[in-house]
């Protein structure tokens, strides 16, 4: 089996562990979220179809899991001994920024047990130091939105993949009498370039014809229109 990295995802509860995964599945990697620390090992023994696909392997483990705390280190050991890479990222946010997102989500905290939200906020804060310590990575969200976190994480993962993955950008020539693509972005209105529908030569080709793209494309206002226009996407393509 090839030997991928790993990139283990841990941190405290809603620290934006779900976002990071996201991220780690958008940058092409396999990604298993609350995946029990004594299966890890195990699961990336198994022959697995799509493995020269796969740019790495991501785990989301944490407090969920009852016996994380005890083996995460020895765990990590053990898949860094085979020959993997194993990495730990560790995410947390301040104490008053982790409420609001659970006021919000209302779900229950693991280590609730009949203790209020920010007690138990508290207990896993302690309990986590150990795994904090040993992080190779530490990502404080308290000030990063869902957008910022993953671009943070997906940049994380480029740097790793085997083949990073790119922007895919689709242009469609559509015609408004029939309605604007529905999953359009960027939409441009070319309607003052001269239209060679209303030349009675060229009306019964269509836009793969030379002589069509030639009547368009060799007009000043075409090529003016052109450069700015690319010049454009040249600048937002990198910030989408």
């Amino acid at each position: 089996m090839v030997k991928h990295k790993i990139f283990i995802i841990t941190g405290l509860s809603g620290s934006g562990k779900s976002t990071a995964m996201a991220a780690f599945e958008d940058a092409g990697f396999y990604c298993v979220d609350n995946m029990p620390v004594d299966l890890m090992p195990k699961f990336l023994d198994l022959p697995m179809e799509t493995d020269a696909e796969i740019n790495g392997f991501a785990f989301a483990m944490d407090m969920r899991a009852r016996n994380f705390l005890a083996k995460a280190r020895s765990i990590v050991e053990l898949v860094r001994s085979r020959g993997h890479r194993p990495e730990v990222i560790f995410l947390e946010a301040d104490e008053t920024t982790l409420i609001k997102r659970y006021s919000q989500t209302r779900r229950h905290h693991p280590v609730s047990h009949e203790k209020s939200l920010k007690e138990s906020i508290r207990e896993e804060r302690e309990m986590m130091l150990s795994i904090r310590q040993d992080a190779h990575r530490i990502i404080n969200t308290t000030k990063l939105n869902v957008h910022k976190l993953k671009s943070e994480i997906f940049a994380i993962a480029q740097k790793e993949a085997v083949s990073p993955v790119t922007m895919k950008i689709n242009i469609l020539s559509f015609g408004f009498k029939y309605g604007i693509p529905p999953d359009a972005d960027l939409v441009v209105d070319v309607r003052f370039l001269s239209n060679p529908f209303f030349v009675p030569e060229l009306k019964p080709l269509d836009g793969e014809s030379k002589d069509v793209r030639d009547y368009v494309l060799d007009r000043e206002e075409a090529k003016r229109f052109l450069k700015k226009y690319i010049d454009l996407l040249d600048y937002l393509i990198p910030l989408y």
